[in-house]
């Protein structure tokens, strides 16, 4: 089975993603760390991060086993990613990447899955909240680790990373006619999970 789990930032879709896999003895991908990871090594090596090319050819050397959740999560690679994320030869680059990993049965959560990705997978799930709601997880979930967090600018970069991801040339962000809604506005994860193994439940 595979299951393709999109949405915007902070909605709850890695989490959920992750459950889903504990839950049904799935392997499980986090495709933004993908992009995070190339971000990654160009700030590691100096490298400018609007060299498509070498970004490119970083993402064709990418190890799916080796990604560093809590490293990569660091603001100033999510801000870095977000721009190799819209280059055409980075996404291509990671596609065989992506689509291998989901060949013998996965959860899979990003922005393109159930649109590009695995545009045949079993099941498609669009995660989303609202911006605030988002916003204020964020926020609680960096003050909850002891790190700064400025709910004010949090919302500001959600806003236009949302802006970014939908309106990038390239695999933007959006709800395929397949794909079952979840707004988790108004959900905790418990209440999410279990709407989701609902819905799969019934397919």
């Amino acid at each position: 089975m595979i299951i393709a789990i999109d949405g915007p930032a902070a909605s709850g879709k890695g989490t959920l993603a992750r459950r889903l896999a504990a839950h049904l003895g799935l392997k499980h991908l986090d495709t933004g760390l993908l992009y995070r990871a190339v971000a990654a090594e160009l700030l590691n090596r100096g490298l400018p991060l609007d060299d498509e090319a070498t970004a490119a050819e970083v993402a064709s050397g990418l190890d799916t086993g080796a990604l560093d959740r809590d490293m990569l999560s660091a603001h100033e690679v999510g801000e870095a990613a977000s721009k190799v994320a819209v280059m055409p030869a980075v996404r291509a680059a990671l596609l065989k990447l992506q689509r291998d990993f989901a060949a013998t049965g996965a959860v899979l959560d990003g922005r393109d899955i159930g649109t590009v990705i695995c545009p045949d997978a079993d099941v498609k799930l669009f995660v989303t909240a609202s911006a605030q709601v988002r916003a204020r997880r964020r926020t609680d979930e960096l003050a909850a680790r002891g790190k700064a967090a400025d709910f004010d600018a949090i919302l500001a970069d959600l806003v236009k990373r949302d802006a970014r991801d939908a309106g990038r040339a390239v695999a933007p962000l959006k709800q395929t006619a397949d794909a079952h809604l979840l707004d988790t506005s108004e959900m905790d994860i418990e209440t999410a999970f279990r709407k989701a193994v609902d819905i799969i439940d019934s397919i």
